[in-house]
């Protein structure tokens, strides 16, 4: 590990002269008073050579990096444009699509209720949503992708959606049959109504295994938004506000509909077939917009998502607030289901918590790790990093929709790696 951490340094110092646009804001105080002398001033120059020479080369827009060590933020940078077009600069306080990285604030928001008695892991899923009562599960195919269906013989259950392993799909892109059933429509798409009509399209789908069976990425965190707003009787978004942002000091994350309009936003780009960066429209009108997605629709800031993950590393508490239980953190940041996180993708080693990613085995994972890491991305580029063993947090928030051309997001990564101790 420290040859792989001299070899990304030695390749930092030779990117240096490759663009040094970034800017070094004032470190945010979360959690204690920041200490800019907590990360090595080589680390610090490598993180930002590494940045810097994406935004340079014109691989990305932009990036906003936060870590924090021993419960204080250590480095900060800012370095790109918000909107290229616009001549705006990347700031602390640029919001962005958070996309999957709002799976672990809906986990949270379900923990929450479990914490306070209105929901328990193994609650019946039709408890809450009624339409999941005759949910229906594929119990065959053919060779042709034709599929037959049964009835559940277990109840679908609030640990199900939380471990990703209740059969629920919506992610697959292929002409497969039954990946073709669960797009029609995608419950992202337009005009389809409030999250409870939404969640009303997912009931009527059969589930591709039974719960319980495997990880598999999907609606899981959108079916549980709905259950958090009948168990607490309130909306999704104004729970959010009331149990988890306002208490944590988040006060720019929430909904896109919710954004002031003189607010600094981070544009969404992405590459044309000869590699270079275009602006990305698709997401702009809908995405997040007319409805309160559990899974991918929530925008935030670097700063703010630091406060979240600083909540979960210091055992549900910041700043003299406690959203969860310490135990309950504990129970999310476990492995519940030991493997097959992302195998459809080449990916080994994963392991997943309750809404996070877990590190089970960081022998074989291809991202330098440690057993027991937490984390998440996001479509977009997005990502956070929890290291219990190194008590470390990372957070990188970049807006780049991937394509053929635009190569991998390894930044994050790069980020995360030469931050170690």
């Amino acid at each position: 590990m420290t040859r792989g951490v001299d070899r990304i340094l030695a390749l930092a110092l030779l990117l240096a002269c490759a663009g040094c646009g970034g800017t070094e804001p004032a470190l945010p105080a979360i959690g204690g008073p920041p200490d800019r002398d907590g990360l090595a001033a080589l680390r610090r120059f490598a993180i930002d050579r590494v940045l810097d020479a994406r935004v340079a080369s014109g691989a990305r827009a932009g990036f906003v990096a936060l870590v924090a060590r021993e419960g204080r933020v250590v480095y900060a940078r800012t370095t790109g444009m918000a909107d290229v077009e616009a001549g705006t600069p990347m700031r602390l306080d640029t919001r962005f699509h958070l996309a999957s990285m709002s799976k672990a604030i809906t986990a949270v928001a379900t923990l929450v209720l479990v914490d306070d008695g209105g929901l328990a892991l193994d609650d019946r899923l039709a408890d809450f949503v009624p339409a999941f009562e005759t949910m229906q599960v594929v119990t065959g195919r053919d060779a042709d992708g034709g599929f037959e269906t049964g009835a559940l013989d277990e109840p679908l259950t609030i640990r199900h959606l939380l471990t990703f392993t209740s059969g629920i799909g919506g992610y697959a892109e292929t002409d497969d049959p039954l990946d073709r059933l669960w797009r029609a429509p995608d419950i992202e798409a337009p005009g389809l109504g409030s999250l409870a009509d939404r969640i009303e399209h997912v009931a009527s789908r059969p589930l591709y295994e039974r719960p319980g069976e495997r990880w598999r990425y999907g609606w899981s965190a959108d079916v549980l938004a709905r259950v958090v707003e009948v168990a607490s009787g309130r909306p999704f978004d104004a729970f959010l506000r009331e149990r988890i942002f306002a208490p944590l000091g988040m006060d720019a994350t929430g909904f896109p509909d919710e954004v002031p309009a003189d607010a600094p936003f981070a544009r969404i780009y992405t590459h044309d077939e000869t590699g270079a960066l275009v602006r990305e429209t698709r997401f702009d009108a809908h995405y997040g917009r007319g409805w309160t997605p559990g899974g991918g629709g929530m925008v935030g800031t670097a700063p703010d998502y630091m406060r979240f993950a600083m909540m979960l590393a210091n055992g549900g508490e910041l700043e003299g607030v406690r959203i969860l239980r310490e135990e309950t953190v504990a129970d999310m940041m476990r492995l519940h289901v030991a493997s097959g996180v992302l195998a459809e993708r080449g990916l080994e080693g994963l392991g997943w918590g309750l809404g996070v990613s877990v590190v089970a085995d960081d022998t074989s994972t291809v991202m330098p790790s440690t057993n027991g890491d937490v984390w998440w991305s996001g479509r977009f580029g997005t990502q956070f990093w929890i290291s219990p063993a190194n008590d470390m947090v990372v957070v990188v928030l970049q807006q780049t929709e991937p394509s053929e051309h635009g190569g991998l997001p390894w930044a994050p990564t790069a980020v995360q790696v030469l931050a170690r101790p």
